[in-house]
């Protein structure tokens, strides 16, 4: 996808940046010698530096110009690869989620346990006027020719993205659900029978677990880098010991590590399923919230074998609440189609044709732009307030996208111990039991950053960073008086 030329301008600042060729408090050239170097207009230069200042990299200074921000983000460690049971697990999870989830639903908590973004970030007002047009022009005859596949338009205007974005996707193999989760799940019954065995990544997101508890599958867990995603060693090792029927992982910014799969890492991926005919179930849920250059392709793009059924959906990104979902499913896609006629039948016209004005009218780019500025500058905020007032020895993760960080407190917290205190100032959290079939993940905890402009957020991470130093003080304390 072209970059307009103050992306451009900007992402070559921020390599400086990164590369430390620009350091904390240097000026950035000025707008008038921005303007001759590099023959662009001011406003292109003033459209950059403000690009800059919403990821968190300058700031500036009035009548000065602008500076890389003198606050470098701390060297805290990341925290390491964790090498999952060799073993397949009965899945028993849902009843923890739902005790522990339930507090993230309440108005009046500071939501970083939440799985969504904050409403603000999202055109609704927009897309709310996309509504009333498209349903005048809506032809009834179509609410039933599309009934099952989705609107003809919308699935046009996904599979022009995928064109774009350079992966080769038929028309016919794109089905419209509700939300990815639907589309995740039918893509699931539609190649394992209860009691088969499913690969997933370690830790991995806990709706993938719930799913593979409902259908009476057990899951085997892959070694994961909290930077660099599925370990390929790990998965060779897994297909070979176990009658593995289907993968179910995320290679763009996983939750809830926010890991990013190298490019020749997710195309080893595919050919090593695809040497086992094993299908690849790709949640690519949060793809196009990158803070690079480019949207990093997804899995999909490697798939000579119709293997891997991609799914996605626009309610993290655009449409939170419109539960407008799709897979592209290669061989699959028929199976799917009729998995869904037999439960849901259909997803709610209205939403798929809002959806498809709005993408019509060419705003969506623009409101990704945007997007990804606000929360490049929230992870930023977010990694400084944990440096200053977590415990020593936490381990954070340092995503290229997505909006979650996934913690290693030290081994002496209790994630869940901290749930239930952090839940009693109001503030809820997603401890690391919610992550893995065994609950290994007890001293670790994945926290939502993606909502700026909400007011609690430093005084919650301020506050949970106390109460975990708290914890580790009262372990310190029983230890010495034992």
């Amino acid at each position: 996808m072209t970059l307009k030329r103050y992306e451009r301008y900007a992402d070559e600042i921020g390599e400086l940046i990164r590369t430390q060729a620009l350091r904390p408090g240097d000026r950035l050239p000025s707008v008038r010698q921005a303007c001759a170097s590099r023959r662009i207009s001011p406003s292109t230069v003033f459209e950059a530096y403000y690009l800059l200042e919403g990821r968190g990299l300058v700031h500036a200074r009035p009548r000065s110009g602008y500076y890389v921000n003198a606050l470098r983000l701390p060297a805290q460690a990341e925290p390491g690869i964790a090498i999952p049971v060799p073993q397949t697990t009965r899945v028993e999870i849902s009843e923890l989620v739902f005790d522990v989830l339930g507090s993230t639903r309440q108005l009046d908590v500071a939501p970083l346990g939440s799985a969504f973004p904050g409403a603000a970030l999202f055109p609704l007002d927009r897309l709310a006027r996309s509504l009333t047009p498209a349903m005048r022009r809506l032809d009834a005859r179509r609410m039933v020719q599309d009934l099952t596949l989705g609107d003809e338009q919308l699935r046009r205007q996904i599979g022009l993205r995928y064109g774009v974005e350079g992966t080769g996707v038929e028309l016919a193999e794109i089905v419209i659900t509700n939300g990815a989760m639907e589309a995740l799940n039918l893509c699931l019954q539609a190649v394992t029978q209860p009691g088969d065995v499913v690969a997933v990544e370690s830790p991995t997101f806990y709706a993938a677990l719930q799913a593979l508890e409902r259908l009476n599958l057990r899951a085997v867990e892959v070694a994961t880098h909290p930077r660099s995603g599925v370990d390929l060693a790990s998965l060779a090792e897994v297909l070979q010991r176990h009658p593995v029927k289907a993968c179910w992982f995320m290679p763009n910014f996983q939750n809830p590590l926010g890991s990013l799969m190298p490019d020749s890492s997710k195309q080893a991926m595919v050919e090593l399923l695809a040497r086992h005919e094993v299908p690849l179930i790709e949640d690519d849920v949060y793809g196009e919230m990158y803070f690079g250059l480019r949207r990093p392709p997804p899995a999909k793009a490697y798939d000579r074998k119709g293997l891997v059924m991609h799914c996605s959906s626009f309610s993290k990104c655009l449409a939170p609440g419109y539960r407008v979902g799709w897979t592209a499913a290669g061989r699959f896609a028929s199976d799917i189609q009729r998995l869904k006629l037999m439960s849901t039948l259909s997803t709610a016209i209205p939403s798929q044709m809002a959806l498809s004005d709005y993408l019509e009218r060419g705003s969506y780019e623009r409101h990704l732009r945007q997007l990804r500025q606000a929360l490049a500058g929230q992870q930023a905020l977010a990694l400084r307030l944990i440096a200053r007032h977590f415990p020593d020895g936490t381990r954070v993760t340092r995503p290229e996208g997505g909006y979650f960080l996934w913690l290693e407190l030290p081994p002496q917290v209790d994630a869940l111990q901290l749930h239930r205190m952090a839940l009693s100032q109001r503030i809820s959290i997603a401890p690391g039991h919610l992550f893995s079939a065994d609950r290994r993940f007890a001293h670790c905890l994945r926290l939502n950053y993606g909502h700026p402009g909400d007011a609690r957020f430093e005084a919650a991470l301020k506050t949970l960073g106390e109460l975990a130093s708290l914890l580790c003080k009262e372990a310190a304390h029983a230890q010495a008086s034992a």
